[in-house]
């Protein structure tokens, strides 16, 4: 089975058991998508999330690129506290297809770009809720969009296809990650003074009392939000998903978008 000029192997080989999605049905997924997924990854550092025998077993986290990934696997050397790192970048569908060849399940995305790889693009919060508490996170969304909006923010909204929301929005490069991360910090510590009974910025899950936390951490160097579109280690193969905020009210849950519903909806965009 060949895509993109990748040849798939083992494409019989079940990825996601509950559905019984192989890795054929999740190589027809991301080339599918290609075209929706690439602009979000252009030209920004990746960390892949890989379950070679699927989501069933242990998956592993890779930033390095392997020594054996072919040459038209575009890489950025980046500097770490140990010395340098060359990490993968993927403009174009054969490398997508190529990495999903190599079991890549979901695809994290820096919130830069390799030019300027200390001068953040975007803001990302992630709002995490505990179990069975949607109702909760799509309320918190709304708070911290208001804030922003005062602010004279323009937030984006996604699903995770996990369980929380991601609100994100584009800054002009030229600020570290250093000072974004405060500026990001204290729009966390504020909706939370606005919603006590609702918001937390504590970071130990026991600590939190129920509430929703408004994590703010991924605004550092090195860090990695989950990209739009990528799909989840989950049984429901959920898809982070780009939103309106007008369909938050009627979003039933994080995963709600998944591999099974994602065509439909994408086409009923380009209409």
């Amino acid at each position: 089975m060949e895509i993109a000029g990748v040849e798939i192997t083992h494409p019989d080989k079940v990825i996601f058991p509950k559905k019984n999605i192989t890795k054929a049905d999740m190589a027809s997924y991301y080339d599918k998508v290609a075209d929706s997924i690439l602009p979000y990854m252009k030209d920004r550092p990746l960390t892949l999330q890989r379950f070679p025998n699927g989501i069933g077993e242990a998956g592993f986290y890779q930033k390095s690129i392997s020594d054996y990934f072919p040459k038209y696997i575009k890489t950025v050397e980046i500097e770490t506290e140990e010395g340098s790192n060359t990490q993968i970048i993927c403009n174009d569908k054969k490398s997508l297809l190529y990495l999903v060849n190599q079991g890549t399940v979901s695809f994290h995305i820096w919130l830069s770009r390799k030019d300027k790889i200390r001068q953040p693009d975007k803001v990302v919060f992630d709002l995490d809720p505990p179990e069975n508490a949607f109702d909760k996170v799509k309320e918190a969304a709304k708070v911290v969009r208001s804030y922003l909006k005062k602010q004279k923010k323009d937030p984006q909204l996604m699903t995770t296809g996990q369980k929380g929301l991601h609100l994100y929005y584009e800054v002009r490069r030229g600020k570290d990650f250093d000072e974004i991360k405060k500026e990001a910090r204290k729009v966390a510590e504020e909706v939370t003074k606005l919603r006590p009974d609702l918001l937390t910025t504590k970071i130990r899950k026991d600590q939190r009392e129920g509430k929703i936390f408004v994590d703010y951490l991924r605004n550092a160097y090195a860090q990695t939000a989950v990209c739009p579109f990528s799909l989840r280690a989950n049984e429901e193969a959920g898809v982070a998903t780009p939103l309106a905020w007008e369909e938050l009210s009627k979003l039933e849950s994080a995963s709600y978008y998944n591999i099974d519903n994602i065509f439909n909806r994408l086409g009923q965009l380009d209409k």
